[in-house]
């Protein structure tokens, strides 16, 4: 029986043209998800089952106690990086496809936010939203329909509800860390 190899334990990491996901320590990656190319994932992140962050062309960058939820898909088109702020939550069967989300933003279940779109801080963008491209969207503003349209203000109980969710899936996946066992419980932040 052959020793495994680091490539064997980190087989959902690939790095492309010369550029390796970076992972922080404390992050949680299922592994079953796919991280590619110039991808970041910072401290208390968390990437959920079978989610899809491919950086083949542009970066990725998933901020701080940010979480990208199962199915999820975020791309980074040429021109166009992905940039998930602190505390940002991509629901679901989600797509980010080259825009910019700020702190405490919660993109709904199959919501699709397009190339160029700017969402600012405390915005909820409804499930099954369409984000068209290059949208600004105003900070705490909710979002709903295809394509997207400003409803109103979000309240401060809406805003509130996105740190309590983030909160308990950093304590589930504190959980499913402890969980894993042998080498692969250990993600080492990777060399760029």
């Amino acid at each position: 029986m052959r020793k495994r190899t680091e490539s064997d334990v980190y087989r959902w990491i690939t790095s492309y043209g010369g550029h390796k996901p970076s992972i922080d320590p404390s992050a949680f990656v299922d592994v079953s998800a796919r991280i590619i190319g110039r991808v970041t994932v910072e401290a208390y992140a968390s990437i959920w089952p079978m989610a899809v962050l491919r950086a083949d062309s542009a970066a990725i960058r998933v901020g701080r106690s940010s979480a990208v939820l199962d199915l999820a898909l975020l791309e980074a088109p040429s021109g166009h990086p992905v940039i998930l702020d602190e505390e940002v939550l991509v629901s679901h069967g989600a797509i980010i496809h080259g825009a910019q989300l700020h702190s405490r933003v919660l993109v709904g279940i199959g919501a699709i936010v397009l190339d160029g779109a700017v969402i600012s801080e405390g915005s909820i963008i409804g499930a099954g939203s369409l984000v068209p491209p290059g949208m600004m969207v105003p900070p705490n503003t909710l979002l709903l329909g295809s394509p997207a349209r400003v409803m109103r203000e979000t309240t401060s109980e809406e805003r509130d509800s996105i740190a309590l969710q983030l909160q308990e899936l950093l304590e589930k996946s504190k959980h499913l860390r402890s969980q894993v066992s042998g080498s692969s419980a250990k993600i080492r932040k990777q060399p760029q």
